[in-house]
Formats: structure tokens, sequence, C-alpha cells
């Protein structure tokens, strides 16, 4: 247990050369840190040995505290009431799971049996209503059990204690530290990111709170979920953006071979992966793309000419699962290969962008790559099934961090109006404020709802099934939850005001994700394309199920 202190202790230290604050009751000592003060000294000292909890929060966010709290922190006060003893929580229930063939779809590992009634899990976080997801706060789930909460427990305090005191500084910089990635692999995160079982077959690493053979895709949606907490797209593509997608075509449609050969180091994270499919005149409009690549006259390398733009962690890549034209035939004519950075021929520039900072997203140019045969992905002019399967994995990842962003602009928008006061009240008795709150809930709660059933319907239903019955219903939702996203960034730039137009401080989260939006919005297909694509894909799928108008 810390240190108490009485009011009295923390007035005696009110010199500058021995100088405590309170903030929401604990204890700083500050004395050293005066001349690292962004503000100045001054400030400092005008609050010395007193409560400053309403000056801090004027100018900062929890960030600062996380970041500071260790080195800084003495003790609290006597008067802050110990933190309530968690309840015990019964050792979680065994239940056998199948374990899956390899296959090229969604599918994950699945109950031998059908779940029994799931009790309740112990409530979770700060309860903020429609912050978290409701199974956080002991609400009935049939999706997540205890092996759930433990990864939820293990990331969140990852993500607390290593990246939320540093996203700000990191999306200044425009580049996470290379061992924050290392550790995503070393902590085998990578490897349950790819929309299938567990690859332990090709790493060692393991998630330390789930077995490889419990993993299913609801642990995949957490680990997204906790990771989207920081309030960064950069932050986050940087680590799962192009590996997520990338990733995922080699694994399932690459030779034995070559995944034997690259995939441990991509894994462990010592290597780094990306998918290259939009260019410059093509972007969902993938059947018209026009990078090249013609056999040798030897039969055994494509040379590759052309370029891609808008690649996401390009510019430090390695490897590129690469979608190139073998043929004239449209769609009928693409390919996919996996490019090597060490082949030569391949250059790499990083391009300025609206939002995600950190991500490294990157032009590419390739010319004359010589690629061996062996690193064709799936088959020759048969790429547009590689890539079509791929995109379903991709817009799941784009709905989760839409909804967990929005998430974070409601909890930031609602700790904030509970705080600030205009016209002798707080923002929160405004009904208006409470009007913008209860309309982002809304629109999240439904959404995130969707979500969960799609991700069951992935895990039961078979590769082929869940292509055909899966692929508008997605695009629909990733159009939905673009769009919650944006109206929750909108909302909350109101809410905050001023502080939402500047970087850093309270409003730092807001105003990052309001910047981040249209990387949501267009990737992955535009909204426009993605609510074509739902209502064509429904009505061609329900007329071959009998569907009668």
């Amino acid at each position: 247990m810390s240190q108490r202190f009485s009011t009295a202790d923390v007035a005696s230290h009110n010199k500058a050369d021995n100088l405590w604050i309170v903030v929401d009751e604990d204890v700083y000592d500050v004395t050293k840190f005066q001349d690292d003060h962004p503000g100045g000294k001054k400030i400092l000292q005008r609050v010395a040995g007193k409560d400053a909890s309403k000056q801090f929060w004027k100018y900062h966010n929890e960030s600062i505290l996380k970041k500071y709290q260790k080195q800084l922190q003495v003790g609290s006060l006597d008067s802050k009431a110990a933190p309530p003893t968690p309840p015990a929580t019964p050792p979680p229930q065994e239940k056998e799971l199948v374990k899956p063939e390899a296959n090229s779809g969604v599918v994950a590992p699945q109950p031998t049996a059908e779940a029994e009634e799931a009790e309740a899990l112990d409530p979770y976080g700060d309860l903020i209503p429609y912050a978290d997801p409701s199974w956080y706060q002991s609400y009935h789930s049939p999706y997540f059990n205890e092996s759930h909460a433990a990864l939820r427990e293990e990331v969140r305090q990852w993500v607390d204690e290593e990246i939320q005191p540093n996203v700000t500084e990191w999306d200044e910089a425009k580049k996470v530290p290379d061992e924050i990635f290392k550790q995503m692999g070393d902590r085998g995160y990578l490897a349950g990111l790819l929309g299938m079982h567990y690859p332990t077959h090709l790493t060692d690493k393991r998630v330390k709170s789930v077995p490889p053979e419990k993993w299913d895709l609801f642990h995949e949606l957490l680990l997204t979920d906790e990771l989207s907490r920081s309030g960064s797209g950069g932050l986050v593509w940087n680590l799962i953006g192009g590996y997520g997608i990338g990733a995922p075509p080699l694994f399932k449609f690459g030779k034995k071979e070559l995944v034997q050969r690259i995939g441990p180091k991509i894994l462990s994270g010592e290597k780094r992966i990306c998918l290259a499919i939009t260019e410059p005149d093509a972007g969902s409009d993938v059947a018209n793309l026009t990078c090249e690549a013609k056999l040798s006259e030897d039969g055994k390398h494509y040379i590759v000419n052309g370029e891609k733009k808008w690649i996401t962690n390009g510019i430090w890549c390695d490897y590129f699962t690469t979608a190139v034209r073998t043929s004239d035939k449209g769609m009928n004519g693409v390919s996919v290969l996996l490019i090597e950075r060490e082949a030569g021929g391949v250059s790499t520039r990083r391009m300025d962008c609206q939002g995600v900072w950190s991500s490294g997203t990157t032009y590419i140019t390739f010319e004359d790559v010589k690629v061996p045969v062996e690193n064709l992905i799936g088959k020759e002019n048969q790429g547009f099934k590689v890539v079509m399967t791929n995109f379903n994995h991709e817009r799941i990842g784009i709905i989760i961090q839409c909804l967990r962003f929005s998430r974070v602009c409601y909890e930031e928008s609602i700790k904030y109006a509970h705080k600030r006061k205009t016209f002798g009240k707080r923002l929160v008795d405004h009904p208006v404020i409470r009007l913008k709150l209860a309309h982002m809930a809304r629109q999240i709660e439904a959404s995130y709802n969707w979500l969960e059933n799609l991700i069951f319907q992935c895990q039961k239903m078979g590769e082929m099934e869940a292509m055909l019955k899966l692929g508008g219903a997605i695009a629909s939702l990733k159009a939905q939850s673009t769009t919650t996203f944006e109206f929750c960034a909108r909302e909350a730039s109101q809410i905050f005001g001023g502080l939402s137009y500047s970087r850093g401080g309270q409003g730092a989260k807001v105003e990052r994700l309001y910047r981040d939006v249209r990387a949501y919005a267009i990737p992955g297909g535009s909204e426009e394309i993605m609510l074509d694509l739902s209502i064509r894909q429904a009505l061609r799928v329900h007329k071959a199920l009998g569907m009668k108008l």
C-alpha cells in the first residue's frame, strides 16, 4: 500500500526546493520536475503544497498522469478510499475444442457441443455506461468466457503501462518504436491476428493468458479492440495494419516452403509484411490494376514493374503481398506475389497524410524486380479470389477499430462533461449535451452488437458459406461503423470545443481521432461502394437461396 499523508503533511512541502502537489488525492513530488514542466516553474510553484486537481485537468489528460506517475508519485492522501478488493473469480470451466484443419477462410476453432448458458463475468473497467462493451459491465453474453476476460486484462495492462502514456509523442514523431512491434510478436499477439487457427507449427510464441487451442475469433476481436483504446489509428495501424492484411494471404494461400521460410520471423515480429494492392489509378477497382508481372524467358521468375500507393507500413516492410497483372483479362488476369525487398528494385517513400501519422503510409515503385515463381500466392490469374477473401478479414478489423474509437470519443466526452462547467452548470447537466451522448451511445451499441453476431457467424460457417453470405453484411457494417466513428468524433469535438482543436492536452484523443476518420471511411472499400456491394451481394445470394419477390 502506498504511503499516506494528511493535507497538513502536503502543505509543509510548499517551497521551490521542496514542492509537492495533490492531483485526485494522490501526492506528487514535482521538485525536480519543475525544469521539465512545459508550462514553466511558476505554475507549479503557485500550487505548491496544495490540491492542484482543477488546474491539472484544465490542461492535461489521463495519459500524462500515467506517463509520470511512477517517477513522481510519493503516496496518497489519508482521505483517499482504498481500492475495493475484487471478488474471487471461480476457476474457468474447461471446454474441449476440436482442432481445425488449416483452411483459407475465416473459420476458427469451434466448441464440440452447444455452449451451456454462460454466467455473467465480473464487472471490469470504469463502468461508465456504453464506454465498454456490455459484457465488461456484468451483462450476460453467449460469446465471451473467462479466457477472454483473462486476455482483456493482459492486453489492457500492457497498453496502459507501455503504450497509452506515449501515444501522443509517437504520433507526433510519426513512428512507433520497433521494440513495441517486437513485443507484439513476443507476446504471441501477431500469431493470433490471422483470422484462422493459431499457427503453433510455425512459432513458439504464445499468448500468456490463452492456450493456442482455445484461441478463437473473439480473442482476435478483443485484442484489436483493446489496442484501439489507445485512441490512435496510427498506433493501431503501425502494430496490426499492414501485418493484419498482408500476412493472412501468405499463411492461407502461400506454398508450404515459402510459408516455412519466412513465416516464423514474421510471426515473431523480426520481419514486417504489408499488403500492396492500391495504385494511383486503382483503389477499390482491383480488377483494373496495372502493376505488371511478366514471366522471364527461363520461366523461373516474374519481372515486376509498376507502382503502389497508400500502402500501410510499407516504409518499414521486408515483404510485400502484392497484387499484380499477369494477363489482360481484367479480374481474371490478377495474381498475387510475395515480393521481397532484398530482391532489389523496390523503392519506398513515406507519404504525408491527413491522419494515422505513425502508420508509415507509403508510395512504392517496383522496377524490374525479380520474383521467384515459388513466391506466387494462390494460382496464377486467380489472385482476385485471394484478394476478395482477404477483404472480409480486413474490413472486420476496420469495424472493430472504428467502434472502439467511437467509444473513446464517447468516453472522453462523458468524462469531460462531468468536469467542465458552463453557465453555472456542468456540461452533462445541459440536455443538449446529454442528447449528443445518447446519439453516440445508441449508434455504438447497435453497431457493436451486429459485429458480435457477424464474428459468431464467421466462426460457425464454412469458408465458402461465409464468403457468400457474410461479404455483403460485413461491407454494410464497415460503412455503418465508419459513419458512426465520424459522427462520434464530430460530437466529441463539439463537446470539447477549442480543446479538441489543438493537439495535445485534454482533447488530444478527440483531435487525433478526428484526423483519422477519413483513413477508415475510404480504405478497405469506401462507404458508397460498401453499401452498394452489400445490397447487390445480398440479393444475388438470396436469389440462389430461393428468395421470393
